[in-house]
């Protein structure tokens, strides 16, 4: 699963710990989206800066392979 993050509240008048956390979330500007991973890192970071970000949870589809099948006919053609 993935984590769609969006700054929507300027971390200018936030503590530095708060900012650097912000910038280690890639997020510079206002309504800046990244995508990461799910995980209890990430998780953890946004946590602590709840109040500076909107999160939103996207469903990834699982990856399809597509297998091909090489008929006799297309070997003796070739």
């Amino acid at each position: 699963m993935k984590l769609n993050v969006t700054l929507v509240k300027s971390p200018i008048s936030s503590i530095p710990n708060h900012i650097k956390i912000v910038e280690a979330l890639g997020l510079h500007k206002l309504h800046q989206t990244k995508v990461h991973d799910d995980n209890p890192c990430i998780r953890g970071m946004i946590f602590k800066v709840k109040h500076l970000v909107r999160v939103e949870e996207v469903a990834t589809k699982a990856k399809k392979t597509k297998e091909t099948k090489e008929t006799p006919e297309k070997e003796a053609e070739a």
